[in-house]
C-alpha cells in the first residue's frame, strides 16, 4: 500500500511517537518507564496480545498492576522475527477492533521487553528464575503440550526425550520452565504460577501434567515439589483474532499507524479464570475477567459450541472455496448445517452458566461468526485439525454416543475433515498443507476415498471410536457420498433429514 498524495503518512509506532498518533487512537495513559515485570509470556502471537495483554493494559490504564508488566518470550526459531518487529516499536501493539458498527484502534503497552530467542533458552530460564516473575503464561496452541493418544504426556516425543536427558539445555518451553523452577527451588524461592491461555479444556491441568511429567523424567524430587507448591489455574479464554497479513497491515496504515505487527480482533472478549495463584496475581476482575472456583462449565460451553462449531464450518468452507467464517455463515447450506448440528447434537450436551443458557450462547456465537468485518479465514480455523477435532469435536461425539443419540451431523463433520485433507477443493484447486501431521492425514484421506475405515484407523485421533457402529457407519456413508455427489449435495441431504433423536 502506498500513501495517498496529500494525505498525512502513517506514524511509525514507537514510544517516542505515541503523542503524534491520530487523536482518535487510544494510547497508554500510564508511564511505561515505571512498569516492572511480573509475567513472562511464552508465545507472542496475536491472541495473547489481543487478550491477556489487553486485560493487563486495561488494569494499567486504571493505575493498577504496574509491577505485573510482561516480558515476551518464544522458543521457536520463527519467534525471532516477531521479537525483531516488536522491539523495533518498543513492544507496543496496535489493536484494531472490528465492530460491525465501525473500526476503532488503540495502542497497548503492557509488554516491556522480548527476551532473546536462542538455543538452550538461557535468557528465558534466567528471567523465569527471577523471583519478581510470579506468573509464567503460555499460548503455544492446543497441540503444543506433548500429549499422547490417551491424553497423557508423551514421554517418547523427541523433544521430551531431549529435555529429560539435557535439562540444562532444553528445547521446549516446558523444559525451560522446569530448569527455572529448579533454580528457584535451589535458591529457597517459591515457584511461579503456570497460567495456560490456550483453548484447551482443563488447560491448567494439562499444563501441570506436562511440566510435572517432564520434571519427573529427570528429577523426581523436583517434580514432587512442583506438584505440591506450584499452581496451574484452569481458564476459559475467548476472542476471535484473525491472523495478520497485508490486509491488516494496510488497515493499520489507513488508521494512521505504521505497525509491523498489528492485531485485529472482534468486539468481544471473555476470560474466566480459576482463582488459584500461588505467587499472587493482578486484579484481573477489575479489567472485566471472571474469577471463579470452577471454570469447567464455562469451558465446556465455549469449547463445544464455539470451537467445535468452528470445525463444523471450516472444512466444508474450504471445500466450497469460501474464504472466511463470515462467508460460511452467509451461505444458506453451511449456516443451516452449523445450526442443525449445534442445536441437535452439541447444545443438548452443554449446561447453562450464570447469566447464559446454551441456546442463547449459540445465538451469540452465530452473530459473532457472522461478523463480516472479521476477516477470519477458513484456513486459519481449519488449521491443526489433528489437535482440534480430538479436543473440540470428539468429546461431545463420544458423550452423545454414550447417551444413545444420533451423531449424523458430527459424523459428517469428521467426513468433511477427511475429504478436505485429500487436498483438493470442489473446484479442483489445491488445498495447501494445513496441519503439522498433513502428510499422514493426506495419505489416510486419499486411501479413505476407497475405504473410509482407513481414516478412522488413525488411532491417535479416534482410538476406539473406529469401532463404534453408530459413528463409523455414519462416517463411512457421508464420506462416500461426499466423493460421489460433492459437498453441497451432501449438505443438502443432511439438512433434509429429520431432527436427530
Amino acid at each position: 500500500m502506498t500513501d495517498t498524495p496529500g494525505k498525512t503518512p502513517p506514524i511509525r509506532l514507537s514510544e517516542r511517537t505515541l503523542s503524534d498518533l491520530p487523536e482518535a487512537i487510544a494510547r497508554p495513559r500510564y508511564d511505561r518507564a515505571r512498569l516492572r515485570p511480573g509475567i513472562v509470556h511464552i508465545g507472542l502471537g496475536n491472541f495473547h496480545r489481543a487478550h491477556q495483554a489487553w486485560y493487563l493494559h486495561r488494569l494499567m490504564q486504571q493505575g493498577l498492576a504496574l509491577d505485573w508488566a510482561i516480558l515476551g518470550a518464544g522458543v521457536r526459531s520463527q519467534d525471532a522475527g516477531m521479537r525483531d518487529r516488536l522491539l523495533a516499536q518498543d513492544c507496543l501493539t496496535a489493536l484494531i477492533e472490528l465492530d460491525p458498527a465501525g473500526v476503532s484502534a488503540e495502542v497497548t503497552g503492557a509488554m516491556i521487553d522480548f527476551l532473546p530467542v536462542e538455543e538452550g533458552h538461557g535468557a528465558l530460564i534466567r528471567a523465569m528464575s527471577d523471583p519478581a516473575i510470579r506468573i509464567v503464561s503460555l499460548t503455544v496452541t492446543e497441540g503444543g503440550y506433548y500429549t499422547d493418544a490417551g491424553g497423557g504426556l508423551d514421554p517418547d516425543h523427541p523433544d521430551i526425550r531431549h529435555d529429560a536427558a539435557h535439562p540444562d539445555r532444553p528445547v521446549t518451553a516446558f523444559g525451560a520452565m522446569v530448569a527455572a523452577l529448579r533454580t528457584r527451588r535451589a535458591a529457597g524461592q517459591g515457584p511461579f504460577t503456570g497460567q495456560c491461555c490456550d483453548n484447551l479444556q482443563n488447560n491448567g491441568a494439562v499444563l501441570r501434567q506436562t511440566v510435572v511429567g517432564l520434571a519427573r523424567l529427570s528429577d523426581p524430587d523436583l517434580a514432587d515439589w512442583i506438584d505440591r507448591k506450584m499452581s496451574f489455574p484452569n481458564a476459559m479464554v475467548d476472542c476471535i483474532v484473525p491472523a495478520t497479513g497485508q490486509r491488516e497491515l494496510d488497515l493499520a496504515r489507513s488508521l494512521g499507524i505504521e505497525d509491523r505487527a498489528p492485531v485485529t480482533h472482534e468486539n468481544f472478549r471473555q476470560w474466566v479464570i480459576e482463582d488459584n495463584f500461588c505467587a499472587g496475581r493482578p486484579p484481573w476482575e477489575e479489567a472485566g475477567a471472571t474469577l471463579t472456583d470452577d471454570v469447567h462449565a464455562y469451558e465446556r460451553m465455549k469449547i463445544r459450541i464455539l470451537n467445535a462449531g468452528h470445525q463444523v464450518l471450516a472444512n466444508a468452507g474450504e471445500l466450497l472455496s469460501l474464504p472466511t467464517i463470515a462467508a460460511c455463515m452467509r451461505d444458506p447450506d453451511l449456516s443451516g448445517f452449523f445450526r442443525k448440528v449445534e442445536s441437535e447434537e452439541i447444545v443438548p450436551h452443554v449446561a447453562p452458566v450464570p447469566g447464559m443458557t446454551p441456546a442463547a450462547y449459540l445465538d451469540l456465537i452465530a452473530r459473532r461468526f457472522g461478523n463480516a468485518a472479521i476477516h477470519d479465514t477458513t484456513r486459519r480455523v481449519a488449521f491443526d485439525g489433528s489437535s482440534r477435532h480430538p479436543g473440540f469435536v470428539l468429546p461431545v461425539l463420544r458423550e452423545r454416543l454414550a447417551a444413545g443419540g444420533s451423531v449424523q451431523g458430527l459424523a459428517l463433520t469428521e467426513a468433511l475433515w477427511a475429504r478436505m485433507c485429500a487436498g483438493t477443493r470442489e473446484d479442483g484447486s489445491a488445498i495447501e498443507p494445513n496441519d503439522p501431521h498433513w502428510p499422514s492425514l493426506s495419505e489416510a484421506a486419499l486411501a479413505a476415498r476407497q475405504d473410509p475405515a482407513v481414516w478412522l484407523a488413525q488411532a491417535r485421533i479416534y482410538g476406539d471410536l473406529a469401532r463404534a457402529p453408530g459413528f463409523s457407519s455414519a462416517f463411512s456413508g457421508w464420506l462416500r457420498r461426499l466423493w460421489a455427489e460433492g459437498t453441497r449435495a451432501t449438505l443438502t441431504a443432511y439438512l433434509g433429514q429429520a431432527a436427530a433423536p
